[in-house]
């Protein structure tokens, strides 16, 4: 899968904003009682499993701030407690006033990676082949990495904005008044490279939308019964092979099994980037190269 990296230039670009939201004007209590010119090693550990996630972006960061990233764990590995994310040796200031940047970015990323990874072993080791895919529901400003985040875990990252393709949702067919309607609009005037996605709430509108030549078709909200139901009224019309269906809303790591079963091609939560716990990480100074008294 396609790893969602922007340009250097740009990913620095981001960092430097992210940096100057936590630095403000400088690290007053570093500057204060840190010597300039102390050098240090330090380690950033896991203190619990997990998916390493971030490390692009975290050394990137140390990069900006003249600090050298020693050795690191790769992005996508699984790293258990006690193990080194990243070591680093540079100034003592400079590692300290972005410590919390780093952390943060490695914490939330390493989360939402480490979710994803459950859920993709959880359907393989069902047997089932089920793509687990993310949703926009990200925050704003973050969804490059929570995004990358996802992939890292062995997820599909799902359109990262509303530019890539075209998802009729109930809100368009409200306006519109149906299905038809809006899809007939979209296929006159959207290019032919962009796919059309409609998000459906009963399994006769699932036929509907097939029928009228949607690409995919996005079970909202649905039960695992309804899902059923949409899946054998396609395959009756001869309509299954035709589309990609997608089950969307109300899925958790504890049922996801009885939709994965039904064998829809994508299953997309939201929780992956909105509510994946972060991971436990402490950075650790390990050794001082210059007099620090």
């Amino acid at each position: 899968m396609y790893g969602l990296r922007v340009p250097y230039a740009l990913l620095r670009e981001r960092l430097i904003r992210f940096l100057e939201e936590d630095i403000g004007f400088g690290d007053v209590t570093t500057e204060l009682i840190i010597p300039d010119g102390v050098e240090v090693t330090a380690q950033i550990v896991a203190k619990e499993p997990m998916v390493a996630a971030g490390v692009l972006e975290v050394t990137v960061l140390f990069e900006i701030v003249g600090v050298k990233v020693i050795r690191s764990a790769d992005d996508g590995s699984e790293v258990s407690p006690g193990e080194v994310v990243i070591e680093v040796r540079g100034p003592a200031r400079a590692i300290l006033t972005v410590e919390r940047t780093a952390l943060n970015i490695l914490m939330r990323m390493s989360g939402i990676a480490t979710a994803t990874r459950r859920l993709v072993n959880k359907i393989r080791e069902a047997g089932l082949g089920t793509r687990i895919a993310a949703t926009r529901k990200t925050a704003p400003g973050l969804r490059y990495f929570d995004k990358r985040a996802v992939i890292t875990g062995g997820g599909d990252p799902h359109r990262s904005s509303l530019d890539e393709a075209i998802l009729i949702k109930d809100n368009h067919i409200a306006i519109l008044g149906d299905v038809e309607k809006a899809v007939k609009k979209a296929r006159s005037a959207a290019s032919f490279t962009k796919k059309v996605e409609v998000e459906v709430r009963t399994p006769e509108e699932a036929v509907e939308a097939a029928k009228l030549g949607a690409d995919i078709i996005m079970l909202d909200n649905m039960a695992p019964s309804e899902v059923e139901s949409a899946m054998k009224l396609l395959r009756a019309e001869g309509l299954r092979d035709k589309v990609l269906i997608e089950v969307s809303g109300g899925i958790t790591e504890e049922n996801i099994l009885e939709y994965a079963r039904l064998k829809p091609d994508v299953i997309s939560l939201g929780f992956l980037t909105h509510s994946a716990r972060a991971v436990d990480l402490s950075l650790e100074i390990k050794t001082v190269e210059a007099d620090a008294s």
